[in-house]
């Protein structure tokens, strides 16, 4: 499902270079729930943007489904997003004024779906979620966990490859948190989905199947938790 291969990446700032990532390698297969671990600093946001397209990197390759991303054009990475990619973010990222199916359909709106179908589509993944009943309410009505659980839906409504949850438990509580990744876990195993979940926390990291650790930009652990998270 994604291949990561000799990455190395530096931010340059006119003459002078800064490495933040080296000679990064690993493979995830299609339906595995994956743990991106690192503290701030540890280059996991930057191998996150790189992975999801949002930038190129200096070497090496990362191929979803087997394409090869780096080569790929703006429009091209445009269209690869919003096809092939799910994103979930920690602070959510609903539009306020729309009610949560709507947010929800939203990225079928961009791929031209039919008012009907797209419909359809939302409600059947709010209620995977648990929130079949919370359709036309807007963001602001429903607590931090229930939002988390619109986010998901919305990744997941194009059907894609890969999902990457970017600190997806960030902002809540504990409880919260829990309920969360078990949703997550659910997913990942009645759909089949790919998860790469970047966390900080290692309470969260051990409830995947695997977890891949950067440390200052090197990785130094991508091993799996045996038992961990059944």
């Amino acid at each position: 499902m994604l291949a990561v291969q000799q990455l190395s990446h530096r931010f340059k700032n006119g003459a002078e270079e800064t490495p933040v990532l080296h000679d990064i390698q690993f493979r995830i297969a299609k339906g595995e729930m994956v743990a991106l671990l690192g503290s701030s600093g540890s280059g996991k946001s930057t191998l996150l943007n790189l992975m999801a397209g949002l930038m190129k990197p200096t070497h090496g390759s990362i191929l979803i489904n087997g394409h090869a991303i780096e080569k790929m054009s703006e429009n091209q990475l445009a269209e690869f997003r919003r096809t092939q990619i799910g994103f979930i973010f920690q602070s959510y990222e609903l539009i306020p004024h729309l009610t949560v199916r709507e947010n929800v359909e939203l990225p079928l709106i961009f791929q031209g779906i039919k008012a009907k179908s797209r419909k359809e589509k939302a409600f059947a993944l709010l209620a995977k979620v648990g929130l079949g009943d919370k359709g036309e309410m807007f963001p602001s009505q429903l607590s931090g966990g229930q939002q988390q659980r619109v986010s998901i839906a919305r990744s997941l409504v194009t059907s894609p490859a890969i999902v990457f949850a970017d600190e997806p438990t960030g902002n809540l509580d504990t409880k919260t948190e829990a309920e969360i990744i078990d949703l997550l876990i659910e997913l990942n195993v009645t759909l089949s989905i790919t998860f790469v979940i970047v966390t900080h926390e290692l309470e969260v990291a051990k409830r995947t199947q695997r977890v891949i650790q950067l440390r200052d930009g090197f990785l130094v652990e991508n091993e799996p938790w045996a038992g961990e998270n059944e």
